[in-house]
């Protein structure tokens, strides 16, 4: 029958040094070679909807979502307390 727990504790350093190798990678980005935009390899550029030379999907133009977005409004001035008062 084998152990049910580990035999010894394994220090805060061994396990470091076995994880040393656990790093997050950096993303495959290419240029696209319609725009010129940075995208993600093998996937539909999001500037220009291009993908392997063909229009795959239709992007909005910036002026449409730039009128989408709203001004906030104002901040309403803040209410004095008695000690702002005196």
């Amino acid at each position: 029958m084998g152990a049910i727990a580990p035999v010894r504790r394994i220090s805060k350093t061994r396990k470091r040094k076995r994880r040393t190798h656990y790093k997050i990678e950096v993303p495959g980005m290419t240029l696209c070679p319609n725009c010129g935009e940075m995208k993600l390899a093998h996937t539909v550029c999001k500037a220009c909807g291009y993908y392997d030379g063909r229009k795959v999907l239709e992007v909005k133009a910036k002026e449409a979502e730039e009128e989408k977005v709203e001004e906030k409004p104002a901040r309403k001035p803040r209410r004095t307390t008695l000690k702002d008062a005196e």
